[in-house]
């Protein structure tokens, strides 16, 4: 996991009110003990304290209210199924490239012709989706890639 991760992995373990050791944080985390001080320090310069237990039976502990939101420390995984499309809209992104996609419709299963202005890749619920300008409904638009039947770039750029 990424520093970020750990770290609030880290002070979701400590708000528990229970005593961890260095080694425990550190077999918890997947890290050296050495990282886990290093994460202690970057949470004191966030201003949230922990408590030092010297002696064998020492450890970290955390004796303030803090409450961090669960969906940044277990995030669900999402697989990219749709990796072609999801390469192309990337492009597309970084170039401000308009696309022209074939969209199956939830409710009827029927396919729409649309072009879109792709502007972020995005998770909705655990599919990929896509946030776009798109010009048929004018105006911004999600698109699950997994109902992007085919997708092109057009020779067109958008601001």
């Amino acid at each position: 996991m990424s520093k970020i991760s750990n770290v609030l992995l880290m002070i979701e373990y400590l708000s528990t009110g229970k005593k961890y050791s260095i080694q425990e944080l550190s077999d918890l985390l997947e890290v050296t003990p050495r990282m886990i001080r290093v994460y202690k320090n970057e949470i004191e310069k966030a201003g949230i304290y922990i408590d030092t237990i010297k002696g064998p039976y020492g450890g970290y502990v955390l004796n303030q209210n803090v409450n961090v939101p669960k969906r940044f420390i277990t995030p669900n995984k999402v697989e990219i199924k749709e990796r072609d499309i999801f390469n192309i809209l990337s492009k597309a992104i970084k170039e401000k490239e308009k696309c022209e996609i074939e969209y199956r419709s939830k409710k009827d299963k029927s396919i729409t012709i649309r072009t879109i202005h792709p502007y972020d890749l995005i998770i909705l619920g655990n599919n990929w989706g896509v946030a776009a300008y798109c010009e048929l409904k004018d105006e911004i638009r999600h698109f699950y890639l997994n109902r992007i039947k085919k997708i092109k770039i057009l020779d067109k750029y958008y601001k």
